[in-house]
């Protein structure tokens, strides 16, 4: 296709898409608004492509999924990494109270990782630290997509309740 192909097809596809990013994005609007703004920029700049594999459509909304899953885990790394960063800058220097928590959230979530089975901390790290999709993960780790999610959903689990923050995202 086309840039000016892909640009018609996503105007034409953009009322569908808004509702898709919305379901991803667990009906949030400001989030889903954001979802689909990455995702739109990532296809106009070429990080997405279009292989001609599926239609226009379907691989327009996995590119909007996997945008809306690397948004929530953005969003949950930086729930334990800590407060004191914002939109990549750091914030004014943090008190004592606050280093000696972060110090000990730390050590518990490094203690949360090596308590886990090796498979479910290896995924989590590829995903979480190296920022690769499952698929990639996968492949690194030479077990199927299928096994490389089931690790990933596993090892969160663990990994929530040995923080103690089940429910949480």
């Amino acid at each position: 296709m086309t840039d000016d192909e892909i640009q018609r097809s996503l105007v034409e596809l953009h009322p569908a898409s808004a509702g898709w990013a919305l379901s991803c994005c667990r009906w949030e609007r400001e989030e889903a608004e954001e979802v689909l703004q990455v995702a739109y920029l990532k296809i106009l700049d070429g990080r997405a492509r279009f292989g001609g594999r599926s239609s226009f459509r379907t691989w327009l909304f996995g590119v909007i999924r996997r945008t809306a899953a690397e948004h929530r885990r953005g969003r949950w790394l930086r729930s334990i990494v800590g407060p004191q960063w914002r939109d990549g800058h750091p914030g004014p220097p943090p008190s004592p109270e606050t280093r000696l928590n972060e110090a000990q959230s730390g050590h518990a979530l490094r203690t949360a990782l090596q308590g886990l089975p090796a498979r479910q901390r290896e995924v989590l790290h590829l995903v979480f630290y190296q920022e690769m999709t499952l698929d990639e993960a996968a492949r690194v780790l030479g077990i199927s997509l299928g096994s490389a999610r089931t690790h990933y959903h596993r090892g969160k689990i663990a990994l929530q309740r040995r923080l103690g923050r089940e429910g949480k995202p």
